[in-house]
């Protein structure tokens, strides 16, 4: 019989809680600094102590345990304080995506049944136009970086930093957002402090503790390009502080200032989609500045070959890493082992656009439909479920979906991949992606990271379009780089994936179709292709 422990009744109950991710920093770093843009400069001492007086603000406005303030702001130091201090204090935090149609903000508000919203000024438009539809909210304050108009500044100001962070179950809720799909309205997705407590301490345990390259420690300098309200900026900023490294927060996510901020805060390192490195690599001020001290990890799509290698040639550190909304979100890292660290340029990026090894703790298996495992060859392919201690329980008040993605007791990503011998994961594709030709399986990311090596090519996206023969048939849309535009051929672009054919990376018929030419490809709000857009259009 298996034998549980007793406590002694003076025994403290320790529980996990995000304030304990102060405690360490606080002694170990306290002089260090989290900046916003060239706006403000705290040291960790002093933005604790504004987290007090945010906590006392929020009691003064009615925010009790339990309470759902929603957030609407870029990537501020006021978010920052916001993003420890409500859940800090029992409360929950809803981070909006300010990048959703309003319509679909105000859904995401009303259903989480926020009481309280606070928000950047700039968004006062769209919340003023959905006010009137607002089923829970009873009081909105507007924050501002210029302090004398900034309602959120002055209740801060007046507020009392003398506040002791309670203690309470760590299986609190603390956070909640919604996911970004393009269909149907959005889904609510909730962690507790235990489970973003459990995912700091492994993801920095990972990016960390091993013998590889792209590490994260207390001598670096962060600053992330995805938004706060993504995934909770992936939980990275949870990590920071824990490691209590400078911090850096660039607001809105603008080229010049991003680029700006790496040089002279001497950022190490970041994450982001690839379509904002794609953005960064191409503008002239990247040329002017060293970025050979910069480490980047890049999520929310594939990182092809043509972006890694662009990135490796001016000196970025750069690898994948993998999740998703409903997984907190980080699954895998794409470092190298250390036996490859002195392999050749090509055979490291072909490593590092993998998908990656599991973090400690994340159980990670390929599924067939009928619920059978597939074996881990590097070539069977079957959807990625997990099990790991940070997943979302469900989605909220959806109780028909959330059985959908539990079914079988794992959670089920809707992405296709293998894991090959060294145990590395490869997606080839989500589920509802994935080009079925003649009952055959062509996978569109394998098609976007070939076309992503020709020179002439800035950007592509494959889909299926329907065939009365085939079922569907790929094609590929692209966006050439200025100096190309109107001297490749449609016909040349084809005759490029002739060679990959010879070297069974896809087969013959994965060849595409056709080559359709645009200026840009359409994204969602947090910067991924919207295949379901480009369908349309077909």
């Amino acid at each position: 019989m298996y034998r549980v422990i007793t406590s002694t009744s003076e025994a403290y109950s320790y529980q996990l809680l995000l304030k304990r991710l102060w405690e360490t920093p606080l002694i170990y770093s306290p002089n260090k600094e989290i900046v916003y843009r060239d706006l403000k400069r705290y040291t960790y001492s002093e933005f604790y102590q504004i987290l007090k007086k945010v906590a006392n603000m929020l009691e003064s406005i009615g925010v009790g345990p339990g309470d759902v303030v929603g957030v609407a702001d870029w990537d501020t130091t006021r978010f920052l304080e916001l993003f420890f201090a409500v859940p800090m204090k029992g409360s929950i935090i809803h981070t909006i995506n300010i990048r959703l149609s309003p319509e679909q903000i105000l859904y995401t508000i009303n259903h989480a049944e926020d009481e309280i919203l606070i928000v950047n000024e700039e968004f006062k438009p769209i919340v003023e136009k959905i006010k009137p539809k607002f089923e829970t909210v009873k009081k909105i304050i507007y924050m501002s970086d210029d302090e004398e108009k900034s309602e959120y500044d002055n209740l801060v100001s007046k507020a009392s930093d003398d506040y002791e962070f309670p203690d309470f179950d760590e299986n609190t809720q603390a956070t909640l957002f919604y996911t970004t799909g393009t269909t149907g309205d959005p889904k609510g997705v909730y962690f507790s402090h235990r489970q973003l407590m459990l995912h700091t301490f492994s993801v920095a345990l990972s990016l960390s503790a091993y013998e590889t390259h792209g590490r994260f420690r207390s001598n670096d300098v962060y600053m992330p390009i995805t938004p706060i309200f993504h995934v909770h900026a992936w939980g990275v900023p949870f990590m920071a502080t824990l490691l209590g490294v400078k911090q850096v927060y660039p607001g809105r996510y603008e080229p010049e200032m991003l680029l700006s901020l790496i040089e002279k805060e001497k950022v190490t390192i970041s994450h982001c989609v690839p379509t904002i490195l794609h953005m960064l690599l191409a503008h002239p001020k990247s040329k002017e500045i060293d970025l050979s001290e910069w480490k980047v990890i890049i999520g929310g799509s594939a990182l092809s070959k043509g972006l890694c290698k662009e990135a490796m040639d001016v000196g970025i550190d750069i690898y994948t890493g993998y999740g998703m909304s409903e997984t907190c979100p980080v699954l895998t890292l794409a470092y190298l082992k250390p036996h490859m660290l002195d392999y050749d340029l090509d055979k490291q990026i072909e490593i590092r656009t993998k998908t990656g090894l599991p973090v400690p703790l994340v159980n990670l298996e390929l599924m067939n439909e009928d619920g059978s495992f597939v074996p881990h060859d590097g070539k069977s392919t079957g959807e990625i479920v997990v099990r790991t201690p940070w997943l979302t329980q469900g989605y909220f008040k959806n109780e028909e979906k959330s059985k959908e993605l539990w079914r079988y007791g794992w959670l089920h990503t809707g992405d296709v991949g293998y894991i090959d011998e060294e145990g590395y994961l490869k997606i080839t594709d989500r589920v509802k992606d994935v080009i079925k030709s003649g009952g055959e399986w062509i996978s569109s990311l394998t098609l976007e990271d070939i076309m992503s090596q020709h020179e002439a090519v800035s950007e592509s996206a494959a889909v299926g379009k329907l065939d009365k023969e085939w079922g569907e048939r790929p094609v590929i849309f692209v966006v050439l780089k200025n100096e190309y535009k109107g001297k490749v051929s449609k016909d040349s672009l084809i005759e490029f994936f002739s060679k990959y054919v010879e070297q069974g990376i896809i087969p013959k018929y994965g060849i595409p179709d056709d080559i359709i030419f645009v200026d840009s490809l359409p994204k969602t709000s947090v910067g991924k292709l919207d295949k379901k857009e480009l369908r349309k259009r077909l």
